[in-house]
């Protein structure tokens, strides 16, 4: 039988590489995989569907996949997940020494659909109390002019967001013309250590670690995304890609805790995992659906509340069924 052939694009992930270069395989499909800059595979996907199967930005994909006969689907498979204290870098003149001091402030983030900047709003409105519609939102590119939206949004009644087409967050952070700004890397004039631009939360790890412990949370940034049509068309073809996703993750795992040899440039790696084990539990990756659902849950609540995903959507709504998870490989 003539196997289906699937572009896939991704970035480059350990964790994805097994799939990638052939050493795993997805039973009955040939994939033709485009290793690429994650930021021109959203938005290309997002605009044109260039590819049949892609790594996507959470919000982006829940913005299309809520939408009425929406295209696409996805797999719960999360190449990216990152905690986000770490994304707060606030302008040291402006008297901002907690979240609380936000209120009335003007904050910048690279796009309201960008998801690392969801779960921080989130966390901004329901845990630090902060309503969104009492900060004054400033859109724009972070190191780079220009940045556009990928995705139509239904802001909510009240809030205020500003596009700035010729200036960078990085700019009007260092020269106060932003009080914050929320961005997922750090800006440049960070990096080269502007002595006016500061992070708020300094103990971010600290901060993160009792999120995880309290809420159970491990935010996703990015999912594998598909062409529903392919869905519908070929049932098996998710699960099977899900199967070679997992097996080329528990592969990436195998090398990281190989007490034999050192596969990675770091010191005593396998002593940190097993550390990171004890909190996490021996997953620290997981995919699928069941494993995911206080994160799931809560993101797909703040996508709704911040007017990116048209509809409250349940976490099962997001992903092809009859994928049974539960599966060990």
């Amino acid at each position: 039988m003539r196997k289906l052939e699937l572009t896939i694009a991704t970035s480059d992930y350990d964790h994805l590489r097994d799939f990638r270069i052939g050493e795993v395989r997805a039973e009955g499909i040939d994939p033709i995989w485009l290793s690429m800059d994650f930021h021109e595979i959203f938005a290309r996907f997002a605009a044109r569907r260039d590819w049949d199967v892609s790594e996507m930005s959470f919000a982006k994909f829940t913005a299309l996949a809520s939408q009425p006969n929406a295209e696409i689907i996805g797999l719960p498979v999360f190449p990216s997940r990152m905690f986000r204290f770490s994304s707060f870098y606030v302008n040291r003149h402006k008297g901002i020494q907690s979240a609380a001091d936000l209120r009335g402030k003007r904050v910048g983030v690279p796009e309201w659909a960008q998801t690392a900047a969801v779960y921080t709003r989130g966390w901004l409105q329901h845990v630090a109390g902060v309503p969104l519609t009492e900060i004054e939102w400033v859109q724009a590119g972070t190191d780079e002019a220009g940045r556009m939206e990928k995705v139509d949004l239904n802001l909510p009644k009240g809030l205020k967001l500003t596009r700035v087409s010729d200036r960078t967050l990085g700019e009007m952070v260092a020269s106060g013309e932003l009080d914050c700004v929320m961005i997922a890397r750090e800006p440049k004039v960070f990096r080269q250590k502007h002595p006016d631009v500061v992070r708020l939360f300094p103990d971010y790890r600290r901060r993160e670690e009792d999120y995880f412990d309290s809420t159970g949370v491990y935010p996703i940034m990015h999912v594998i995304a598909m062409r529903k049509s392919i869905v519908d068309q070929y049932p098996w073809a998710a699960r099977n890609l899900y199967l070679a996703f997992a097996e080329a993750k528990e592969r990436s795992m195998d090398r990281i805790m190989d007490n034999a040899v050192s596969r990675y440039p770091i010191p005593w790696l396998g002593d940190y995992i097993r550390g990171l084990q004890e909190r996490f539990g021996k997953d620290l990756h997981p995919y699928g659906l069941e494993a995911n659902l206080p994160t799931l849950k809560l993101f797909t609540q703040y996508a709704y509340e911040q007017g990116i995903a048209g509809r409250l959507i349940a976490p099962e709504e997001l992903f092809a069924s009859g994928l049974d998870i539960s599966v060990k490989v």
